[in-house]
């Protein structure tokens, strides 16, 4: 593709610009679009949703509250060619590290030489505290990597140092869905409770099941309180990870059931947060949304302090602690200089106040003021951004994994999202020619639908039956 026909365009003033962001689940949906919102303000954005377990249902899209001018299910050789086909401004990959990988080697295959390509955004939905090297290895060659920290910032650059790769792309910046209204506390204790579930940690069926019953017994120990079971998804939907023992189906089984004070809760975590006096998780991330408001925030301790759990990210943060001493009243709040490492309060942040509930709250800034600081955090990838669309051609992508330092493990990445070893679709991996008709097209969204549906099935009804049976 010339350079010397999108260069013009270049120069040209771009208002908005044209962005697509392409996710893989619910979570890294909101993450995507978000991020495109502080990037790229009063942009178009063209939504795809690449086509697997976790594509989420329009419930989910529903409850995430985030759209798109435009939104498709495609898979990842339809979706290379929609941006050689739509030469979008920016492309935002918000997916798994190797669907990230895999876009990165078709669109080098697609622009092999110096031209006026999309600028690369890619990054992580959240705490990141688990395959740190594989995944951003697997991110590597994307033009912005960004952080959501600076603590993540230097240990990106780290990694990639240690590889001799180049570190540059690394940008800080903080969770694009941090913000809300900041917590006003109304007394000394907490009113409503917020235990906010994940789909994989713990995994047990038995550890699932006692944190459901400890939750209950907090509701049945403090009546004045409402505890909130926040869920991820309904019976038969996925996220980003595999939940094979919901706690939907546990809750049936709680021992003298939920008391009345104790229920499921759906919908956005932001508007759920909107209401909480204290926020209850293993390690979700959730946490960090519930600590940039101020809300005293518990990580649990009762099943160990674990990398497999997660909540080993949160040493130091003041934050730690079992439902026992929940039930007898504490109210965990967070250390000032762990969250600002964390990206979740900045340095210059309110002093912690003397009251017994509102100790060490984050900072008493109004919504406004901690979405203006959120803005200024993303400056630094907003100037990057800017500097590399004025470029008249951009280079081609760069990933550290090449057929050279990667001959045994690349491959079988690409493969799976059927594309070749250099890059290029393989055969039948995007259709071509004419639109399919309105019927076919309805035919192959119900299979895709009972095909997942089976899935799912298997997840959480037949795998957990061969476990156990194994296990006899």
């Amino acid at each position: 593709m010339p350079v010397s026909n999108r260069s013009a365009q270049r120069s040209a003033p771009r208002s908005p610009l044209r962005v697509a962001v392409l996710a893989d689940s619910d979570t890294r949906w909101k993450w995507g679009a978000l991020t495109a919102r502080r990037l790229a303000p009063g942009h178009r954005l063209t939504g795809h949703l690449l086509r697997g377990r976790a594509t989420p249902t329009a419930r989910q899209l529903g409850e995430v509250g985030v759209r798109a001018d435009r939104l498709t299910e495609v898979t990842c050789a339809e979706f290379l060619a929609d941006i050689e086909r739509e030469r979008y401004d920016v492309v935002v990959l918000a997916l798994v590290g190797g669907a990230v990988q895999a876009v990165l080697h078709g669109v080098r295959a697609l622009w092999p030489d110096p031209a006026a390509r999309p600028v690369i955004v890619t990054g992580y939905v959240g705490v990141v505290y688990e395959k740190l090297a594989d995944g951003l290895l697997l991110r590597h060659g994307a033009d912005l990597v960004l952080a959501n920290s600076r603590h993540d910032a230097q240990r990106f650059r780290a990694v990639y140092e240690g590889v001799g790769a180049d570190a540059g792309c690394v940008t800080e910046t903080v969770l694009p869905f941090l913000g809300g209204a900041a917590y006003e506390p109304a007394g000394s204790r907490a009113t409503t409770v917020v235990f906010a579930v994940q789909p994989s940690v713990p995994e047990s069926r038995a550890d699932r099941a006692y944190l459901l019953e400890r939750a209950a017994g907090h509701a049945r120990l403090h009546p004045d309180r409402e505890v909130l079971v926040k869920l991820r998804s309904r019976p038969g939907e996925h996220t980003t990870h595999l939940e094979e023992q919901p706690y939907q189906r546990l809750a049936a089984k709680v021992p003298g059931g939920l008391p009345a004070n104790c229920r499921l809760a759906y919908g956005n975590m932001g508007e759920v947060l909107d209401g909480a006096d204290l926020l209850v998780t293993v390690s979700s991330t959730a946490a960090l949304e519930a600590l940039h408001r101020g809300i005293p925030t518990a990580v649990l301790t009762d099943l160990g302090i674990r990398e497999a759990l997660g909540n080993h990210h949160f040493l130091g943060s003041g934050c730690l602690a079992s439902w026992d001493q929940l039930d007898a009243g504490l109210l965990p709040q967070g250390d000032p200089e762990w969250l600002a490492a964390q990206g979740v309060a900045p340095l210059a942040a309110t002093p912690r106040a003397t009251t017994p509930l509102a100790a060490g709250a984050v900072a008493d800034a109004t919504a406004a003021d901690a979405t203006a600081a959120d803005a200024d955090v993303f400056a630094a990838a907003r100037a990057r951004l800017a500097a590399l669309l004025e470029l008249p051609g951009l280079p081609p992508v760069a990933p550290y994994y090449t057929l050279t330092t990667a001959p045994r493990y690349l491959p079988g990445i690409l493969a799976r999202h059927h594309l070749a070893a250099d890059g290029t679709p393989l055969p039948g991996a995007a259709r071509e020619g004419a639109e399919p008709s309105r019927l076919r097209r309805r035919l192959r969204s119900h299979l895709r639908d009972a095909a997942r549906g089976l899935y799912r099935h298997g997840v959480q009804r037949v795998a957990p039956l061969i476990r156990r049976m194994g296990e006899l």
